[in-house]
């Protein structure tokens, strides 16, 4: 797989680096965009120029920072409706023909702003940036979570989401950052990430929405050593700290926990995971999600994906029933990860044995070996019970994290 260089050259547009070729992952589409405007001057201008200040909700807020950070690259601004139709209706940017696996869209109920609008953008009372309102239109709810989603039904909580919650009005245009919101953990950028990753080796990227438990550490680890994996490569563990789910635990709470697993993972004296943090914002939009996740990775630097089973996947919020297969995400990343230039590690389905830990489950069964189970229904409750919870399920110092705040 070519590996890409991280070093300024001529850029095509202002806000973006371009990539030669070298020792780490090109992005999407060939620059990564930093749109975070440093130049003190430059930002009083740009603030004087607004014309209206919208507060941004926690969602909208999450996008503004990726797209200003560079994690939607090459997409520089909220999307128009040219751009919006062609990512619902076939899943790529129009005019590079880029995969791109959701659209990106500020909704809003304000019927007075217009393309005459430059938008002061702030997020609990902080202003994060300016946006140069472009094009006003109705959304397509309807067809986007059809499209998106795979179903209109509100029993999908990612449909209910856009329905309603977003507002009926999207406004395309581009993004100027000032400032990062604030956050008890720092979310670092594309670029900032890249930095940090090591030269010439593989990165495995983790992606996760939920405490890390055992299960998830072995998988992780044993990622390193699958077959399409260079030797010596890390794996980043990238956890999503936005909105999730209603009922899912607090990025503020997941962060704490991933934390403590983190600063016990260095103590072992293991340096093949680097943790960072993603301030995205879920939509549990299952096999195009993925795409999402996988594009987000690769403009962070990373040269492999874990696709998990049922990766964001959700459950009726009436019967449970989940609304996409197993390995539906499996199925759709695998069929598009060689022009995304990824390589993917299909997550293994472990199962824990009492008497040879974590294997895999085709073995367990091949061996006749039981699998010792705990649901996450269980956990919880044994959780909030103060019972005992068992170290191969969970590590302690995670559990403790979770009785203190949840």
């Amino acid at each position: 797989m070519q590996r890409i260089a991280l070093r300024l050259v001529s850029a095509p547009a202002l806000g973006r680096r371009s990539f030669a070729s070298g020792l780490l992952q090109e992005p999407h589409g060939g620059s990564l965009v930093n749109l975070m405007v440093n130049d003190a001057a430059e930002v009083a201008d740009l603030k004087a120029q607004c014309t209206k200040t919208v507060e941004l909700n926690h969602r909208q807020a999450c996008d503004v920072e990726l797209i200003v950070g560079g994690a939607f690259s090459p997409v520089d601004g909220f999307m128009n409706e040219e751009t919006y139709t062609g990512v619902v209706e076939n899943m790529r940017l129009p005019e590079s023909n880029l995969l791109f696996g959701l659209p990106l869209v500020m909704d809003t109920r304000d019927e007075s702003i217009s393309t005459s609008d430059k938008l002061l953008m702030t997020y609990q009372g902080k202003e994060i940036a300016v946006m140069d309102v472009e094009e006003s239109f109705l959304a397509n709810k309807p067809k986007e979570v059809k499209e998106c989603y795979g179903t209109s039904s509100l029993e999908h909580p990612g449909v209910q989401m856009v329905a309603m919650e977003r507002g009926p009005i999207y406004l395309g245009g581009g993004l100027k950052g000032l400032s990062n919101p604030d956050r008890p953990f720092v979310c670092k950028s594309a670029e900032e990430v890249r930095a940090t990753l090591p030269a010439g080796k593989d990165v495995v990227a983790f992606q996760c929405r939920n405490p890390i438990h055992r299960a998830h550490y072995e998988l992780f680890m044993r990622a390193l050593d699958a077959e399409n994996v260079g030797e010596g490569a890390v794996c980043l563990v990238h956890p999503t700290c936005g909105p999730t789910q209603a009922d899912d635990i607090s990025g503020e709470v997941r962060y704490l926990t991933y934390e403590v697993l983190k600063k016990e993972i260095i103590e072992q004296g293991n340096n093949s995971v680097q943790w960072d943090y993603l301030p995205y914002s879920m939509h549990m939009a299952g096999p195009r999600e993925a795409i999402q996740h996988i594009l987000i990775r690769k403009n962070f630097g990373c040269t492999h994906f874990i696709i998990g089973r049922d990766m964001a996947g959700s459950k009726s919020c009436l019967d449970g029933e989940d609304f996409y297969g197993a390995f539906d995400a499996q199925e759709f990343a695998t069929k598009h990860g060689e022009e995304l230039n990824m390589k993917l590690v299909p997550s293994a389905n472990l199962v824990y044995t009492a008497e040879e830990g974590y294997i895999l489950a085709d073995d367990a069964k091949a061996k006749g070996i039981s699998a010792v189970k705990l649901s996450g229904t269980e956990f919880r409750r044994k959780l909030r019970a103060g019972e005992d919870i068992p170290e191969w399920f969970a590590f302690k110092s995670v559990v403790d994290v979770l009785r203190a705040n949840v």
